[in-house]
């Protein structure tokens, strides 16, 4: 009896193994490189970014991302942006994908809380893509915290964020309604003149994949902020 349980039993060790293994995220080490010129003209604000960002191990091309916006100044905290993004993405084997975005974008800094200046970037996103025809809505949202170090750092701060992708559609090119990523950021914003800056640090993104698994991304981040 003992002999002939221990097939089935041999089965279901294969089977519980190989649903872990299928259940482990897909991991990679990344590079973004980020570049935006903020500026005003009066109460019309506008900034200008290019982000390459490197995958497969830092090792090709991953996405380009070219994103220009204009706004309007509500006030000293309050902004809102009308604004639009191309995107290649490199991902794909022997194909680019283009990817079109209209997008509205409200930026507010909320306040001081014990030393720690405290923002919001919320952005509404419509997208198209050269794989379909559908149009995809995403939301997201960016709460980010800055605290000032001890003078004798010369003005480094402290800087953490996160950021909340939802999809509010399915689409025919693989988006599905619901939770799309979340990315989390620990570093350091140093001054390099003027307003302008450069943000050094960790990225962690976990994104969930169109076979409905999940791709956790280790990334070094570069910002630079150049702000006239």
């Amino acid at each position: 009896m003992i002999r002939h349980t221990r097939l089935p039993l041999a089965a279901l060790c294969l089977i519980a193994t190989g649903a872990r293994a299928s259940a482990e995220p897909v991991q990679d080490g990344q590079l973004w490189i980020n570049t935006t010129l903020f500026g005003s003209v009066g109460d019309v604000a506008y900034f200008a970014e290019v982000q390459p960002r490197i995958g497969n191990g830092i090792s090709q091309l991953d996405q380009i991302i070219l994103r220009p916006a204009v706004g309007w100044k509500v006030n000293d905290a309050l902004v809102l942006y009308q604004g639009y993004a191309y995107v290649e993405d490199h991902g794909m084997r022997d194909n680019v994908r283009i990817e079109d975005r209209s997008f509205q974008e409200i930026n507010w800094k909320i306040g001081e809380i014990s030393g720690v200046k405290v923002s919001s970037r919320t952005r509404f996103e419509q997208r198209w893509q050269s794989a379909g025809r559908d149009v995809g809505f995403r939301l997201r949202e960016n709460l980010r915290f800055a605290m000032p170090l001890p003078q004798g750092w010369g003005g480094v701060s402290a800087v953490g964020w996160t950021e909340l992708f939802v999809a509010l559609n399915d689409t025919d090119w693989g988006t599905r309604a619901g939770f799309d990523r979340v990315r989390a950021f620990v570093g350091l914003e140093l001054p390099i003149g003027g307003k302008s800056t450069v943000e050094i640090g960790y990225l962690n993104q976990t994104a969930r994949t169109q076979a409905s698994g999940i791709e956790l991304d280790h990334i070094l981040s570069l910002n630079l902020s150049v702000r006239y």
